[in-house]
């Protein structure tokens, strides 16, 4: 499996996914190793027994994010080349979210893909929505020109950049409404259900470290669990293609209030408990 084109498949809340933003947090901060046992004991943080976890372990092991590594005799993991190319990625997604505004250019993706590479235009179709393409017409979808960088690595993944243009564009011009546009391009309706089930689980989580730093790691690591897809398939419409009620921007707000509040102590529990 190719990290570069991962799916990010695993269910929010389940142990793969939590293992995932847990490396995907803190391996990086650890100098690019952790160990079995702190992994094993950062989880187990979570509620979740050391068999279980261990499964998960070797779930990101297929996928190719982690490969074991031995450091003084001790059983651990490192991030493959592609994981830490992932982790950049997801970064650049998960911590600064983005909107468009009125003035930021589109970039619309045309291809061609003939019969006998069906299976990659699957590919290609699945993985340009979970960047959060929209898909006006067949073999055309739109995306915000900050999701270019993005577009020709999926194409150079899958090796079909010589079978695809991409055009940069201002705002698309168009008969009806732009919020109408959207609704058909976009599944507006499934984006707001992921904001909204975000808002659900972490509206009530603390804002202060007053219950202890393992507690500020719990709500922080679920917190990030809950919202790192969202920004994938969130592409950050401007304000006139969406609804006025769209729960995006109160989604954010919260995501940034919970990192400021627990991102510090989370590590320092994280690093406490390696040591």
């Amino acid at each position: 499996m190719n990290p570069t084109l991962e799916d990010l498949d695993a269910r929010p809340g389940s142990t793969t996914s939590l293992v995932r933003t847990i490396v995907g947090l803190y391996i990086r901060e650890l100098g690019g190793w952790i160990s079995a046992a702190h992994l094993i004991g950062l989880m187990d943080v979570l509620g979740t027994s050391a068999p279980v976890t261990r499964t998960a372990i070797t779930r990101l092991k297929k996928k190719g994010i982690l490969e074991p590594h031995l450091v003084a005799g001790v059983s651990g993991f490192a991030l493959t080349p592609p994981g830490e190319h992932l982790l950049a990625r997801g970064d650049r997604r998960i911590f600064e979210p983005r909107a468009m505004s009125p003035d930021d250019q589109w970039c619309l993706l045309s291809y061609s893909i003939p019969e006998a590479q069906r299976e990659r235009r699957h590919q290609l179709r699945r993985h340009l929505q979970g960047i959060g393409g929209g898909l006006v017409a067949p073999g055309l979808w739109i995306f915000p020109d900050y999701l270019r960088t993005e577009l020709w690595d999926i194409l150079r993944a899958l090796e079909l950049q010589d079978q695809a243009t991409v055009f940069v564009s201002p705002s698309p011009e168009m008969t009806g409404s732009k919020s109408h546009a959207a609704a058909t391009w976009w599944d507006l309706e499934s984006l707001a259900s992921l904001h909204h089930a975000f808002l659900e689980l972490n509206r009530a989580a603390p804002v202060s470290i007053e219950p202890g730093l393992s507690a500020s790691f719990a709500t922080y690591v679920r917190a990030i669990d809950s919202w790192r897809t969202i920004p994938y398939l969130d592409p950050g419409l401007p304000a006139d293609f969406l609804p006025a009620d769209w729960p995006g921007h109160e989604s954010a707000e919260l995501f940034l209030r919970l990192q400021a509040s627990h991102a510090t102590p989370a590590l320092d529990f994280v690093r406490g408990m390696g040591r």
